[in-house]
């Protein structure tokens, strides 16, 4: 309920509240409704589709929409879940992630989806990267999988792991891999088997870990949120950015 309230409260705040105006957007995929929330700070901007965590679409997605915006970019931000799906309980997040992680295609469509929302909102498609924090890192790297034509891929704390029967000798564009060295969840050695895939299918890749920062790392107010972490991949992503739409 309070992350409701949070989200609430934060897609009611107005344009002064930030540098460009957002607002959620509810879009369709394969006959179900999605609420996504789009930010553009100018016609023709860059655009950035991020991917959340396993929370679904909250307000600390709309919070990193609106840091991207006020750095030039458009943001979507898509929602895997559903309108109104937003789970508090550890339970119903796994249901929910568990759900896709077991339906790839379902996931793909979903991401693809979101992109044509994103197109109907104006936004400039053809030069977009899409960015995933936690579940939406590893979602972020199933796009990739999958051939999508977008610039570049970011992954926040993501998950890792290849499944099986998948590669990424279809992956168009580089990727950028940002990580706890003290993350149990996922682990050094996901990090490493991830590494060596990249490298033998050749995709253009840095990944990089931080020492002492663990899962979710850069989720402001949580007791694992470490500000050197978070400041530093921060800056990583916005170099990154500037490189890609360069």
């Amino acid at each position: 309920m309070r992350t409701m309230i949070l989200l609430l409260i934060c897609l009611a705040l107005p344009a002064a509240a930030y540098g460009a105006e957002g607002a959620p957007v509810t879009y369709t995929v394969g006959g179900q409704a999605y609420e996504g929330y789009y930010v553009s700070p100018s016609a023709k901007a860059p655009l950035v589709v991020l991917i959340h965590d396993w929370d679904g679409l909250t307000d600390y997605e709309v919070k990193r929409a609106h840091m991207l915006a006020d750095l030039g970019y458009a943001v979507f931000a898509a929602d895997l879940f559903g309108a109104g799906v937003r789970p508090t309980e550890v339970k119903d997040k796994r249901q929910h992630t568990g759900e896709l992680y077991k339906d790839r295609k379902k996931m793909r469509s979903l991401l693809a989806g979101a992109l044509e929302a994103a197109a109907a909102e104006g936004a400039n498609v053809d030069n977009a990267v899409t960015a995933g924090y936690c579940f939406g890192g590893a979602a972020v790297l199933e796009w990739a999988r999958s051939g999508a034509d977008l610039k570049g891929f970011v992954t926040f704390h993501g998950g890792l792991q290849t499944p099986e029967g998948q590669g990424y000798n279809d992956v168009r564009g580089p990727i950028l891999v940002m990580h706890g060295t003290a993350d149990t969840a996922i682990t050094m050695d996901d990090f490493a088997a991830l590494a060596k895939a990249l490298e033998a299918a050749k995709v253009p890749h840095e990944m990089i870990t931080y020492g002492g920062a663990p899962h979710a790392f850069t989720v402001f107010g949580g007791d694992r949120y470490r500000e050197d972490a978070d400041r530093k991949s921060w800056d990583r992503f916005q170099a990154f950015l500037a490189d890609t739409f360069r």
